[in-house]
């Protein structure tokens, strides 16, 4: 059987510089592990609101349906309502009538509430999305860093972990950018 010869030596060990631009490729990498996780976290967070938004419009319109149809039964008895006060159902549809007053009076006030919640929910929304957004364009400037500093490895020109470097920082800048949006 024929021996295998295995050679100790590495190409890094005779470029420094490949050294460095692996630890840089490195640490662009962590960070953009770390903002890939914050972009999916942003967007996982804009659609449970959007979600909460929706069921929240939803009750609105059922709320909305609710205080049409009581409005509507209470015109409907009031305009069959016998004209004379002396007939003994005159006082059982007026109260029928006070309680679909009240009860749309109460839809009404269920909906602006709602509303408002729905309105908050939107707003979250927009918020959430800003920021995956911005997590978005700092993990394409950082995927774009990683490979302009990776492509030294193939061309061992010092100009591509330069601009990759460059590009990164750009990521990790807008990345961070989401602090100023207030919330």
């Amino acid at each position: 059987m024929a021996e295998i010869e295995i050679h100790h030596e590495h190409a890094h060990s005779a470029d420094p510089a490949g050294k460095s631009v692996g630890f840089l490729v490195g640490v662009i990498g962590v960070l953009l592990a770390v903002v890939t996780i914050c972009a999916h976290r942003a967007h996982t967070a804009a659609v449970i609101h959007r979600t909460e938004a929706n069921d929240q419009w939803a009750y609105y319109q059922a709320k909305k349906i609710r205080e049409n149809t009581v409005s509507t039964a209470g015109e409907v008895l009031t305009a069959l309502a016998p004209v004379d006060p002396k007939n003994a159902q005159a006082g059982k549809i007026a109260d029928a009538i006070e309680k679909f007053h009240k009860q749309s009076e109460k839809y009404v006030r269920d909906a602006a509430e709602i509303q408002d919640k729905a309105k908050e929910k939107d707003h979250e929304t927009e918020h959430d999305e800003a920021l995956a957004l911005r997590y978005d364009l700092g993990e394409g400037l950082l995927e774009l860093g990683l490979v302009l500093s990776s492509l030294y490895f193939l061309g061992r020109q010092k100009f591509f972990p330069l601009i990759g470097s460059v590009a990164a920082l750009a990521g990790v800048a807008t990345a961070l950018s989401v602090f100023t949006l207030a919330g």
